[in-house]
């Protein structure tokens, strides 16, 4: 295995259906949806990752996103590491899932999600009403298709910024992954992410980040408050070698099919159609980058180095 830079060909779509059919099935359990071009992010992920059981993986800016459920159903120790908290994570995904926090301000307990009704401020009712009905809800859902009991791994919260993972060790982690997080750093802050990153894995692992692509220019796209970087820019970042494999000479013709393709346009999220500042204004099908995948090995240290 290599390093590698690949612009996300819509053909993943296809070429990965049951991997495409499995996460669309997982996200109606666990009623979550998809940014616009996040099937094609996970799909490249996904197809890159061996068997995961037992391993022990980071989902780098996780937030509640469908990967480190998706990995945890298939056996892996999965680090969710974001700087939003998610110490009040809701029950539907602690009862589907082993979950716990890395610290213990990192995950509330259970029975501090929904306290008694007397006592509580009148402005909390409205709050804790709807936490109950998301109780009853989640008891109805069909739990995710599961191996045996033994193969179910676990999401571990960890609140905290990705450019100091103070609490995890150095060459501790077996794979990253990253869905279209790391592109809310600065150039400069990314650098510094990456470096974290690469610090806890271990040597002869992977890290699998998305991110997204400028053809010439870095650029901001403000709606999704993220940057979009050009190739020699995840080359610098990344610490990539000026043969790494790279796609982005086909960088028009991929993104002529992106805007062409009728699968991601007549799939869009219900939440892209109640606003026009989010990428995709009032649910217009409109893409303005494309997702771009990077593959980077931490390479093992000769003696003496």
């Amino acid at each position: 295995m290599e390093d590698e830079i690949e612009i996300l060909p819509v053909t993943l779509l296809e070429g990965e259906r049951s991997t495409v059919a499995d996460l669309q099935r997982m996200a109606g359990r666990m009623k979550l949806e998809f940014g616009w071009h996040y099937l094609l992010d996970l799909t490249w992920i996904i197809r890159q990752l061996e068997d995961v059981v037992g391993k022990s993986m980071i989902d780098a800016g996780a937030g509640t996103g469908i990967l480190q459920w998706y990995l945890a159903n298939q056996g892996a120790k999965v680090f969710s590491v974001d700087r939003e908290s998610r110490a009040r994570l809701p029950r539907r995904f602690r009862r589907h899932f082993k979950v716990e926090g890395l610290r213990e301000e990192d995950l509330a307990r259970e029975n501090v999600l929904i306290g008694g009704i007397a006592g509580i401020k009148q402005s909390s009712i409205k709050k804790t009403v709807s936490e109950l009905i998301d109780v009853i809800q989640t008891s109805a859902i069909q739990q995710p298709d599961r191996r045996d009991a033994d193969g179910i791994g676990q999401v571990i919260i960890y609140n905290q910024d990705l450019g100091n993972l103070v609490d995890i060790p150095a060459n501790s982690v077996d794979a990253i992954v990253a869905v279209s997080s790391l592109e809310h750093n600065s150039p400069d802050g990314l650098e510094q992410v990456v470096t974290e990153l690469m610090r806890v894995l271990k040597p002869g692992c992977a890290m699998y980040a998305t991110l997204g692509a400028a053809r010439d220019n870095d650029w901001f796209h403000a709606p999704s408050k993220g940057w979009c970087y050009s190739e020699g820019t995840l080359r610098n970042i990344f610490n990539l070698s000026p043969v790494t494999k790279s796609n982005y000479d086909q960088y028009d013709h991929l993104f002529e099919a992106l805007q062409k393709n009728k699968e991601l346009q007549e799939n869009l999220a219900a939440f892209y159609f109640n606003s026009g500042d989010n990428g995709m204004p009032w649910g217009n099908w409109d893409p303005q980058y494309q997702p771009v995948g990077v593959r980077k090995i931490k390479r093992e240290k000769l003696i003496g180095q």
